[in-house]
């Protein structure tokens, strides 16, 4: 069984992304709603966190929450 990783900056709120490998995909959920799951392969999500690494997002940190 593979266990959900999340960062360790998620802060004290406990709200965060959640990670792990299952099988031949990676599935990532939201801490504050566990019953939805996004699954994408490996490739996907490694070029999701090259881009991220990359600052190619940050744009998007700025935008208010729902």
């Amino acid at each position: 069984m593979n266990v959900w990783r999340k960062a360790s900056a998620s802060g004290e709120s406990g709200d965060c992304v959640e990670v792990r490998a299952s099988g031949d995909l990676v599935e990532i959920r939201e801490s504050d709603r566990p019953e939805v799951v996004v699954r994408t392969t490996p490739r996907k999500w490694a070029a999701f966190v090259r881009g991220v690494k990359d600052g190619e997002f940050d744009r998007f940190a700025d935008l208010p929450r729902p």
